[in-house]
């Protein structure tokens, strides 16, 4: 029995669930840059589990603005 609110299969890889993945990855980050960071992570951990292409997309929306943020483009 899967559970979608919990544990949704598309989060899940192997033994591990991405959001733990993201607090590994996001430790030593705060606001903006853990934000985005946490986000690129998800959206390439369940591309090809749930929306394909739209999530890749949604992945480089992020990517794009963490270095734009890092580039110090004010703008975002």
């Amino acid at each position: 029995m899967t559970d979608s609110v919990n544990h949704p299969a598309h989060y899940t890889a192997g033994n591990v669930e991405c959001i733990d993945a993201i607090d590994a990855a996001t430790t030593d980050l705060n606001g903006a840059e853990a934000y985005n960071t946490g986000q690129v992570i998800k959206y390439i951990w369940r591309w090809k589990r749930k929306n394909g292409l739209e999530d890749l997309r949604k992945c480089r929306w992020y990517l794009d603005r963490l270095i734009a943020k890092l580039e110090g483009d004010e703008r975002v």
